[in-house]
């Protein structure tokens, strides 16, 4: 018997030093963040930005995130260079997959955040494409607050410029005159977009501040120019 009980005793000790020498699990500290659960299943799954997610489980449509990089939802590089060709085909891509049409016969909350990603591509989409938005965002992620109006004011030439086409825009409609100051705002922005490429690839994001914020001028004359086209 008492062999027996040695013998016990002696695997008992065993056990609890195999379970001693096991590694623990680690506990979450207070600020690490949890992993997203499925709205709909509750499974848990790695939370990552960029494109919309289907559960891995059930195949339900994630709600989009709250604020999310636009760059890495159309999968572009983080850069001023930008290859519109293939930002159109993910636009196109990420739209079919999301459109609500897609989502008619879903539950109400999956229909609904079929809506919101399709309306946040086309956010993406608008902001991405065009070199003006494009730059601002660009600055906006960098924590660079874009320039005002008064930051220009010390370029008197370029000022002066500026009042120039808007005096000719002020003038009765004749196609000549507008077609000319149509030609010129269109090599301006071109010549500003290269000069702001170059900026952000030096990292100067001071200077590419102040050439956004001149083609936030002619982007205002753009605009007024296409309204002094519409027939009267």
């Amino acid at each position: 018997m008492q062999a027996a009980l040695r013998r016990r005793l002696g695997g008992a000790r065993w056990a609890l030093r195999v379970s001693e020498a096991a590694p623990r699990p680690r506990c979450a500290g207070p600020g690490a963040p949890l992993a997203p659960r499925c709205w709909s299943c509750g499974r848990p799954f790695p939370g990552a930005e960029g494109p919309p997610r289907l559960c891995p489980g059930c195949r339900a449509l994630q709600p989009p995130a709250p604020r999310p990089d636009l760059f890495r939802l159309m999968e572009c590089d983080r850069s001023f260079r930008l290859d519109a060709q293939q930002l159109q085909r993910r636009f196109r891509s990420l739209q079919r997959a999301v459109h609500p049409d897609r989502f008619g016969q879903r539950p109400p909350k999956e229909q609904r955040y079929s809506e919101q990603h399709s309306s946040l591509i086309n956010k993406a989409y608008q902001t991405l494409l065009h070199p003006l938005s494009r730059g601002l965002y660009l600055l906006e992620l960098k924590g660079v607050e874009p320039a005002q109006e008064t930051d220009c004011d010390a370029d008197s030439a370029f000022l002066t410029e500026i009042m120039e086409i808007n005096e000719k825009l002020a003038e009765p409609k004749n196609q000549d005159t507008l077609q000319e100051i149509e030609t010129l705002i269109k090599v301006k922005q071109e010549e500003l977009t290269k000069e702001v490429t170059a900026a952000f690839e030096r990292d100067d994001l001071q200077e590419a501040k102040k050439l956004l914020a001149k083609m936030k001028y002619f982007a205002n004359l753009e605009d007024k120019l296409k309204n002094k086209k519409i027939p009267s």
